[in-house]
């Protein structure tokens, strides 16, 4: 059960941004903009496996998940950056983009942060890990 009353909102961000980037990518390739000389199929394809990875996970509500997730968001991002940059004809394309890959980082990040303290996961602190370590080594 969610005990903290932003974990529903953000899980629902998390799962707004992750499900529409998943949809956007593929119409993008698919019928919107396809690229001129390469298979919009095989285009879409590849632009939407990096997605479905955590896909599982996200749809589960893991925490972990949600948090590295974000790692491969920021492909999206980096790409919607680079369009939004140098290309004027697709760069309301990348707009979107970046807002539905700024969406899900978002929602990940507090749906993850906050889920996680609910279930009493935590990483701990690096001093107390040295202190650990340090201790075993001696020992």
């Amino acid at each position: 059960m969610m005990t903290n009353s932003l974990t529903r909102p953000s899980r629902w961000l998390a799962l707004i941004g992750n499900l529409g980037l998943l949809l956007w990518v593929v119409a993008w390739q698919l019928m919107i903009s396809p690229h001129p000389h390469l298979n919009s199929a095989a285009m879409a394809l590849a632009w939407s496996i990096p997605l479905l990875l955590p896909l599982p996970g996200i749809l589960a509500g893991k925490p972990y998940t949600h948090a590295w997730a974000n790692f491969v968001l920021m492909v999206y991002f980096l790409h919607a950056l680079t369009l939004i940059y140098v290309d004027n004809g697709e760069r309301w394309l990348a707009l979107i983009e970046l807002l539905l890959t700024s969406c899900a980082f978002v929602g990940n990040t507090l749906f993850a942060r906050l889920r996680g303290k609910e279930l009493g996961l935590k990483l701990s602190k690096l001093s107390e890990v040295e202190k650990r370590e340090k201790q075993d080594f001696e020992s």
